[in-house]
């Protein structure tokens, strides 16, 4: 490690796809996610460990399975299992403060009703709202300050889940044009309040373009920012020139969109009716992919204008920058919105790019799979702070240096794994437990109270057919669950009895 580690830049985005920034996926221009990946690391198999907010970023936060950490659904609602993250775990974010690194952050929490940011090592500096947090009303001023209240915009061409998709009584939100101007949106907000924080901490170590008036530097301290992105999340809002950058005549359906449902658990066909989009027809769903593609190119020409504020104040040479997502989005594919039980790769195949200057060899790419909460320990590393045993998790540095060895998270196994495990456990709609373990080319999920499923992702990458009682499969099957098994036991999963008994 270098004798002073270096600063780190986490850009969180909120439910973003993993094809929308693959070489392979649709035409979504992402020139910055691009650039990250052309000079640092892309990661062609990361995973969440679960598909729901306030879950996914409290595994993130203190490197465990959310059955560790106890955030089994989301904290805003009303049902929610555990609606604060326990103070007494070990977090990446109070470690990392406690070994001298300056940590702000900016944008959505949602890991805690009552908590903040702040409980955890940060210091917060705004741009969250009182739909999934009641931290501040920081945006709402920013409209205020610049003429167009929040309140006062009317949206043209919205459309909304259930009967009558433009009829606002009847469900949720689903994408929108804006008339207002990109600086007066969040996403705009955010990277601006980002841009701020990044001048500062630059001004603080001697590197911005200004300094203390007649002082040298008094601070040396590293920093670790965390911009977390309100997007691509429903709903799709997103003005010009992003409202029309996607021609919905021109989007193609995903091969996915050929679902029947057939051979599969109940509640994946009860969640068309759920969502509100049984009555979704193609047309209509390309109107809200091109919104959704625009949000990503928003927040990808934001991602831009953070990396160019790096290099103007002399930071870029000594910042790891890292680009995720918490977890990916239907956006129309299996015809579900939003997320839910069902285990595709479409919500649990996250982006995930690392530049590390002088570490990441520019242009790599890595095919080991990866969890979300990796970079909880990797942070660490990064800082040459010790990874807590308790970290379901494991340091992603190795992987970034080009060696294969394991890092100092979760070290006890001799080699990098080859599947990755991951689990849900409900949303408003009530608990609902499910597993799930993927290898390169299967994918066995387990569900409890219905039919389990498995895939043959080479075959089968759209995960249409489910193989579990398809006798040529049988060992594949037998070998998937054994793997399932073992995960459950490794990390202490409270099913790890009862499932066992159910799958011989």
């Amino acid at each position: 490690m270098a004798e002073t580690p270096p600063n780190v830049l986490l850009v969180l985005t909120d439910q973003e796809r993993y094809d929308c920034s693959a070489p392979d996926g649709p035409p979504v221009e992402t020139p910055t996610m691009d650039r990250l990946s052309s000079e640092g690391m892309r990661f062609e198999r990361a995973f969440t460990p679960i598909s729901i907010c306030s879950s996914a970023r409290a595994s993130l936060l203190t490197g465990l399975f959310p059955h560790a950490h106890g955030m089994l659904n989301n904290c805003h609602e009303a049902d929610a299992i555990q609606p604060n993250l326990p103070t007494e775990l070990p977090t990446f974010s109070e470690l990392l403060a406690d070994a001298g690194y300056e940590l702000t952050y900016t944008g959505k929490w949602h890991v805690g009703r009552d908590s903040t940011p702040d409980d955890f090592g940060f210091s917060y500096l705004g741009g969250s709202d009182r739909h999934h947090d009641d931290i501040d009303e920081a945006f709402r001023a920013y409209r205020d300050e610049r003429g167009v209240p929040k309140d006062d915009v009317e949206l043209e061409d919205p459309i909304y889940t259930g009967d009558d998709p433009h009829d606002d009584s009847e469900g949720a939100f689903v994408a929108a044009k804006t008339p207002v101007n990109v600086e007066d949106t969040r996403a705009w907000f955010l990277a601006e309040r980002t841009i701020e924080a990044i001048e500062a901490h630059a001004d603080e170590d001697g590197s911005g373009e200004q300094e203390h008036a007649g002082t040298e530097a008094d601070d040396d301290r590293p920093f670790f920012h965390r911009a977390d992105f309100y997007g691509p999340h429903h709903p799709y809002v997103v003005p010009e020139p992003y409202a029309s950058m996607y021609d919905p005549a021109e989007i193609e359906p995903p091969a996915s969109y050929a679902e029947t449902y057939d051979g599969k658990p109940r509640v994946q066909k009860q969640y068309l009716e759920y969502r509100g989009v049984a009555g979704f027809d193609w047309e209509l769903w390309a109107e809200a992919i091109a919104k959704y593609w625009g949000f990503v190119s928003l927040i990808d020409d934001q991602l831009e204008r953070i990396l160019e504020t790096l290099e103007r104040t002399g930071l870029a040479e000594e910042t790891v920058v890292v680009h995720t997502s918490d977890h990916g989005d239907f956006a129309g594919s299996h015809r579900q919105f939003n997320k839910g039980p069902l285990m595709y790769d479409d919500t649990y195949h996250i982006p995930l790019q690392v530049r590390w200057p002088g570490v990441v060899e520019p242009g790599s790419v890595c095919q080991d799979p990866v969890v979300l909460h990796d970079l909880a320990a990797t942070f660490l590393e990064i800082g040459d702070v010790p990874v807590p045993d308790s970290f379901h998790a494991r340091s992603l540095v190795p992987l970034l240096e080009g060696d294969r060895k394991p890092g100092r998270g979760r070290a006890h196994r001799a080699e990098w794994p080859d599947s990755v495990f991951a689990q849900y456990h409900g949303d408003e709609f009530g608990l609902y437990t499910q597993r799930m373990v993927r290898t390169d080319r299967y994918k066995f999920v387990y569900n409890g109270p219905d039919v389990n499923e498995l895939y043959d992702l080479e075959a089968d990458p759209a995960e249409l057919q489910n193989l579990i009682e398809h006798p040529a499969y049988e060992e594949i099957r037998l070998e998937m669950s054994t793997r399932l098994v073992e995960w459950m036991a490794e990390t202490d999963d409270p099913n790890r009895t009862w499932v066992p008994q159910t799958l011989e």
